[in-house]
């Protein structure tokens, strides 16, 4: 079982949808058995699966009317204390939703856990398991459930928070959705000095873990991985809308100032977190267009964008456009789906 996220500091980059669609395309087009977590508190890719009818029922009565687990009561135990996590006794199946994956709804109260986190990683470099395993909650979680699944796509907020930081380090991979625009690149950097300040200092407690407590590390099957400092497989470019003169595109010269830099951008600072074999070539994953009404449609209706139909509302130019973001999502799916597989063809 492979674990992703779809990570930047900057907002409004499209990391939700573009995360949904893919999920959707691996599950559905690819036939991969697909889990979701949703890790962000603002929950936009819960509400974009279920649906508004589906998330009202959930939220309102805190997940009890329909005995579904969000992800508030898988920490619940750290929020109260303890280290250990609970796995979720029932889940959003895939059969009952259009996009196909199994969902961890997300809750806003998961910010709650910023604090026990922090905590825990002060306590780090003295080595104590028990400051490690909350570290390492998502790390604890995702192995209850890796007999389940090939991939799990994890949506979360552009922080570079502690929240983030437990996260990114029990992932194996992580994607860059990028824009054209200064903060994208901005955004870029941060990460790449971001995960090198953590990486030595987790690494270190780890280590200390290891040497003062060896028989509770065994125990609870902690090592000293961290997957996603090697784990960066690919960037996507949000396209930006040109502007026209008589019908003719005409190319907005500081937007495409920042596409030419982004390929030394990518290489300078997240090179070092790359797989080996992966080059510029192979981790541009593709272009996202701007599907302007389409976005709405299908979060009206609680559905990936290519799989959107005339029962829908599709109208006129729109079926262009899905047959246009069908087969650039498709690629992008591909492309990430062989970053992660190596040279296999899909």
């Amino acid at each position: 079982m492979k674990t992703m996220t779809f990570f930047n500091n900057k907002g409004g980059v499209g990391k939700t949808t573009l995360t949904a669609n893919i999920a959707a395309y691996f599950a559905l087009k690819l036939e991969k058995r697909v889990l979701v977590i949703d890790c962000d508190p603002q929950c936009n890719i819960t509400q974009l699966i279920l649906g508004d009818e589906k998330t009202i029922n959930l939220y309102w009565n805190d997940g009890k009317q329909n005995n579904v687990d969000t992800i508030k009561d898988c920490v619940e135990p750290i929020l109260d204390g303890d280290s250990n996590i609970e796995k979720p006794r029932k889940m959003e199946r895939g059969k009952n939703n259009r996009f196909g994956v199994d969902l961890i709804p997300g809750h806003p109260q998961l910010s709650l856990l910023e604090d026990p986190i922090s905590r825990a990683w002060t306590e780090l470099p003295a080595g104590k398991p028990g400051a490690i395993r909350i570290t390492r909650w998502l790390g604890s979680l995702i192995e209850t459930l890796n007999a389940d699944y090939d991939y799990v796509f994890i949506d979360v907020s552009p922080s570079l928070g502690s929240l983030n930081r437990s996260i990114l380090i029990n992932c194996d991979y992580f994607v860059s959705p990028l824009s054209a625009d200064v903060f994208s690149v901005l955004g870029l950097r941060n990460i790449s000095q971001w995960i090198s300040l953590w990486k030595k200092y987790y690494t270190a407690g780890i280590e200390q873990g290891v040497r003062l407590n060896p028989e509770a590390m065994e125990r609870f099957g902690i090592d000293d991985t961290v997957s996603i400092t090697s784990g960066f497989v690919g960037y996507t470019m949000q396209q930006y809308i040109a502007k026209r003169k008589k019908g003719v595109k005409r190319p907005t010269k500081a937007f495409e100032r920042i596409i030419q830099t982004i390929p030394d951008e990518v290489h300078g600072r997240l090179g070092e977190f790359t797989p080996r074999g992966l080059n510029n070539t192979r981790l541009h994953l593709g272009d996202v267009p701007n599907m302007f009404s389409l976005i709405p449609l299908a979060q009206g209706v609680s559905a990936p964008v290519f799989e959107l139909k005339t029962r829908d509302g599709l109208v006129g130019s729109q079926y262009i456009q899905v047959s246009n973001y069908t087969d650039i999502i498709g690629q992008v799916s591909k492309n990430l789906y062989k970053n992660l597989e190596g040279q296999k063809d899909v």
